[in-house]
């Protein structure tokens, strides 16, 4: 049965243990909370990696975007200068 916090129940060892030895119920409560860490480390994990890809791909797009803005703006930019030294009619 879990405890409050979801963590599995590890009876209290009684004044009479020598404190140095585990019962199987206790190496096998231990074995389960480290299954369910080692659980949500891999998910955290395969988050990480997803956020990982979204942000290159983010990345990989501003950049994209960054160019083509630079490219029009140079663009613009040519077009104001040859519009500006050609004579008005």
């Amino acid at each position: 049965m879990s405890g409050p916090n979801g963590e599995p129940h590890v009876p209290a060892r009684g004044a009479d243990d020598d404190g140095d030895s585990f019962g199987e119920e206790e190496y096998a409560a231990i074995n389960s909370m480290l299954d369910q860490i080692n659980s949500c480390l891999d998910h955290l994990e395969e988050k990480n990696d997803y956020l990982h890809a979204c942000l290159k791909e983010l990345l990989e797009s501003n950049r994209q975007t960054r160019l083509e803005f630079q490219q029009q703006s140079e663009q613009q930019s040519e077009e104001t200068k040859v519009q500006g030294s050609q004579p008005p009619m």
